[in-house]
């Protein structure tokens, strides 16, 4: 995102319309009388061009493509990742992984869209979505989870569970596991007895 393009759009936005500002005696008339006195046309409005909805108090820091990054990155904003990095991204906003990205990471952010290679673990407290040329090797654990057809995986996943609802499955898993481990050493006990 440049910033002269969105300055340029701005100030298109702000310019009063020319047609409107002009008095009626200034407007082009028709070339050819006509018999019956048809209204001008009401002057059209230019459709500005679809932004992407980002809030007032959050920015989105953007990675080229050339770039290659080791370290950690922490913040409140939006992040768009073009090139290569390697370390943990923890952010209170939106992780876009463009297509050809490739990054080693441990990803903690509220929703993460991914089009290019991530190995590690991601975690998004909102949405994940895998898009057709998203490679994903690791853990991925998210509320919602959508994933398109073309898209590679693999590792673990989990979606669709509340954090109570998580914690029960895991106690209950933990505590049938308990008694497995309980019963062999019992077996194993009963039969250095014999």
């Amino acid at each position: 995102m440049a910033l002269w393009k969105e300055t340029a759009q701005n100030e298109q936005r702000t310019m009063p319309n020319e047609q409107k500002a002009m008095p009626n005696e200034q407007r082009a008339m028709p070339s050819e009388p006509s018999e019956k006195a048809e209204p001008a046309p009401a002057p059209v409005n230019p459709v500005s061009p679809r932004r992407e909805s980002l809030s007032r108090d959050r920015h989105e820091s953007v990675l080229g493509s050339g770039v290659s990054i080791e370290g950690k990155m922490e913040g409140n904003g939006d992040v768009r990742i073009a090139g290569k990095f390697k370390g943990d991204i923890h952010i209170k906003g939106n992780l876009n992984i463009q297509k050809g990205a490739h990054l080693t990471v441990k990803i903690n952010a509220e929703a993460v869209t991914i089009e290019g290679e991530v190995e590690g673990t991601v975690v998004a407290s909102g949405q994940v979505t895998l898009s057709e040329s998203a490679q994903v090797v690791g853990d991925l654990k998210a509320k919602t989870l959508t994933v398109s057809a073309g898209s590679r995986m693999r590792g673990n996943v989990e979606f669709g569970w509340s954090d109570s609802e998580a914690a029960k499955f895991a106690n209950g898993r933990a505590h049938e596991a308990g008694k497995t481990v309980s019963a062999a050493r019992e077996q194993a006990g009963v039969s250095r007895e014999l």
